[in-house]
């Protein structure tokens, strides 16, 4: 009793810190040891950002939708206004938040894998960047996790450089989720969007463009070495347009947190997922983790797996207003190249054979 009561002292007269540290004070809640506190906190942390992706949208366009129905519909009207006032500045360089990038719970969240980030060579604050991130994995875990917070330090690690992640445009067409994702730096995946981050921003910029799309999602699984980029040629126009430098990154480990079963090209189920994916934007994949309380059943929470997200050389890209398509070419090939040489130099340091090849879809 005495213990229980020392902590709610401590408690009471501190700080966030102050619960912590009065949790790994009971020594008689043998439940409670520092070690497991630290593993729940880390998982609950990846937990919440699952739940938010799958469902803070649509539940808040719900609530916002029943609002209107009750004796708020007041406060609902005041944000539809707002909402529409605010409709373009997703495609505007957004409103990032740098105490949100700096939450606590993404430390935690970089913890339970662990994310790391890799440089290997300086970026120039006088250049903008096109940054081609590679795998997609089932939720872009390494993606978000460098360029949507601060838990790795990219800002400490490319001083001068301001990463912009890029994702599917229609989440920014749901209310309160929009402000969310921009509060981390996140902008629409499209023209307008890229534009301006890479013309009228400055320079310093770094767009992070997941090339494979929804498309790449339905091939990640373990042990799967594999990116679709060879049709995918648009972020080379958009980088010659606007004279940003390419910038391969490649994220091991990141189709290794979660199993998914994988259909066959010409299978009735892949068909379906191709269709949905069209309508939706997104590819409705059919994955699995582990438990929250039995790490052996399956769940929504991912594989402790690490993922080590390298950040390779940038390949200087000249300004030409109306690229031919042999100039895009010639820059996607060098592109695919500086990838395989990336992911060869790096594979055996993070849990790969030097027979593994990066296979180009």
């Amino acid at each position: 009793m005495k213990t229980i009561l020392a902590a709610y002292s401590g408690v009471k007269k501190g700080s966030g810190s102050s619960i912590l540290s009065a949790l790994h004070d009971l020594p008689s809640v043998p439940w409670l040891t520092q070690s497991k506190i630290m593993k729940y906190l880390q998982v609950i942390s990846v937990l919440q950002f699952v739940i938010t992706f799958l469902a803070m949208g649509i539940g808040c366009s719900l609530l916002l939708m029943y609002m209107f129905c009750t004796d708020c519909w007041v406060i609902a009207a005041i944000y539809t206004a707002w909402l529409i006032y605010d409709w373009n500045t997703p495609k505007q360089g957004g409103r990032r938040s740098t105490w949100v990038r700096n939450w606590t719970v993404w430390k935690y969240f970089r913890d339970y894998f662990p994310i790391r980030l890799i440089k290997t060579h300086n970026l120039l604050p006088s250049r903008n960047y096109i940054f081609g991130y590679h795998p997609h994995g089932i939720f872009c875990f390494g993606a978000f996790c460098n360029f949507g917070t601060e838990a790795t330090g990219f800002s400490k690690i490319f001083p001068g450089i301001k990463p912009s992640l890029a994702t599917l445009a229609g989440n920014f067409r749901l209310p309160v989720f929009r402000d969310y994702l921009m509060s981390g730096g996140i902008c629409p995946v499209n023209r307008n969007s890229i534009d301006y981050l890479l013309s009228s921003n400055g320079t310093g910029n770094a767009v992070v463009i997941v090339i494979g799309g929804a498309a790449e999602s339905l091939h990640c699984t373990p042990g799967m070495n594999s990116v679709t980029l060879k049709k995918r040629k648009g972020f080379v126009k958009l980088a010659l347009k606007q004279g940003a430098d390419l910038v391969p990154v490649y994220s091991f480990g990141e189709n290794e947190v979660y199993k998914q079963l994988i259909f066959d090209d010409d299978s009735w189920w892949r068909m379906v997922q191709k269709r949905l994916q069209k309508i939706l934007g997104f590819a409705p994949c059919l994955f699995h983790g582990c438990g929250l309380f039995f790490p052996e059943s399956w769940g929504l929470v991912p594989f402790c797996k690490p993922i080590t997200t390298v950040v390779g050389e940038p390949i200087t890209v000249p300004k030409i207003e109306e690229p031919t398509q042999d100039v895009i070419d010639m820059y996607h090939a060098m592109y695919i190249r500086s990838l395989k040489s990336l992911f060869d130099n790096y594979k055996t340091r993070f849990g790969l054979n030097e027979s593994d090849t990066l296979q180009i879809q």
